[in-house]
């Protein structure tokens, strides 16, 4: 049974999403501080001094954050267009290796067809 466990935990995939997964959240927490500390307080600036975090209304008794909202919200668009920046400066220093495919040798009964295909066609074309 520990064999089984050790085989699959240890195969290619499982450890690359693992790897994947920390480096996200490492990467998460790296945005939510630039979003944090750098973009909110210059939105804030930009409309009049302003807590984006701490905007809120109030309707009867609750108080709904919508600050809170679209602060996550920035923080959101900014991880997905800094992932997308990511796996396309990726993608570009990526090798490009073509992949050539050999075409391989037609066999006897593919010659054969392609032969009767062959007298037909000159066949039908004699008799226009």
């Amino acid at each position: 049974m520990f064999k089984a466990f050790k085989e699959f935990a240890f195969r290619g995939n499982v450890v690359d999403l693992a790897i994947g997964v920390i480096l996200g959240a490492a990467f998460s927490s790296i945005t939510k501080a630039l979003v944090n500390s750098i973009f909110m307080p210059l939105i804030g600036i930009v409309v009049g001094g302003v807590n984006v975090k701490g905007l809120s209304v109030s309707v009867g008794s609750a108080e709904l954050l919508y600050g809170q909202f679209l602060q996550a919200t920035i923080e959101f668009i900014l991880i997905a267009f800094a992932l997308f920046l990511f796996v396309k400066a990726i993608n570009r220093f990526r090798s490009k290796e073509e992949v050539t495919e050999e075409v391989p040798e037609p066999t006897t009964e593919e010659r054969l067809l392609t032969e009767i295909r062959d007298a037909l066609v000159s066949r039908n074309d004699d008799r226009i």
